[in-house]
């Protein structure tokens, strides 16, 4: 029993034999660039700023996959020693540039399959500003920091952890740390002023999808007899295909592209949600519900 996940047992055979022919992560990876109308989604920042509410582009992006997650719970799966789990929670790893020439730094957001948008760009807001500035350090900077200091034990010390992930023997504080540990990765390349790519999803860990935002292209498109150019957001997604079978991958970006093109449908939780198992933080939204219905 690992302390991040519990073992999904409702999982067709061939999935099942799947863990067991391709071994890691990087050897059942699969890729997909999905355009995204870039226009919806400027517009309702836009909006939304005129609210007094100040929304990213990247908090709208994570709202509409956390939105798909809810109505897909396969998505938060992960293959760890050909055993197929779901992760008690949902959590994306993200890097975050710092001032100058600092190092970088790199730590996971924790998110409510109930979350709104609003909700999102919250924990997006205090996440960077935690984790920008020069003198942060956060619990994975730390755990890296401990390793670093005894450069001669690090290949053995890496030993060592990857033989407990391997065997669920890691204590939790320490899959809370590491940013390996998540559900995805996402990257903000437009950012930076730069395309999409197609990102590695990470051998050790437990990172099942990793999403590479791109800057904006112009797409031709044939409308009413024309030949017209859209602008539209690429995404370069990286997906382990041991944990869902295509069709649902499909249908599941599917509905993650209609979020994208309204993401006003984000602003109000969802009526439920579809999880493989209980998440905790699930189970404090029904007491909460309960409460209010008690009152």
């Amino acid at each position: 029993m690992r302390a991040d996940g519990k073992v999904v047992k409702n999982v067709d055979p061939m999935y099942t034999l799947a863990a067991y022919f391709m071994r890691e992560r990087y050897d059942a990876q699969n890729m997909i660039r999905v355009d995204v109308p870039y226009d919806p989604i400027h517009e309702y920042v836009l909006d939304a700023r005129k609210r007094g509410y100040k929304i990213s582009h990247l908090a709208v992006v994570l709202a509409a996959y956390v939105r798909t997650v809810s109505e897909f719970p396969a998505l938060n799966r992960f293959v760890v020693n050909s055993k197929i789990y779901a992760h008690n929670e949902l959590t994306a790893g993200m890097v975050v540039l710092r001032p100058g020439d600092a190092d970088p730094s790199m730590s996971k957001m924790k998110f409510d399959l109930y979350d709104t948008i609003f909700d999102i760009n919250q924990r997006v807001t205090d996440y960077i500003e935690a984790n920008n500035k020069v003198d942060s350090n956060n619990t994975s900077d730390a755990l890296f920091a401990k390793l670093l200091k005894f450069p001669f034990l690090v290949r053995f010390g890496m030993a060592i952890l990857r033989w407990a992930d391997k065997h669920g023997l890691l204590p939790k504080a320490i899959l809370d740390a590491s940013p390996f540990h998540n559900s995805f990765v996402i990257t903000n390349l437009a950012s930076i002023r730069t395309n999409y790519i197609y990102h590695h999803v990470y051998g050790f860990g437990t990172t099942s999808m990793v999403i590479a935002m791109g800057q904006n292209v112009d797409v031709a498109k044939k409308k009413m007899g024309e030949i017209v150019l859209e602008k539209e957001m690429p995404l370069g997604i990286v997906m382990d295909e041991r944990i869902c079978n295509g069709h649902y991958y499909a249908v599941a970006f599917a509905k993650m592209s209609e979020y994208l093109k309204n993401p006003a449908l984000l602003e109000t939780p969802p009526e439920s949600v579809k999880v493989d198992y209980e998440f905790p933080s699930l189970s404090s939204h029904f007491q909460k519900e309960s409460k209010k219905k008690n009152k």
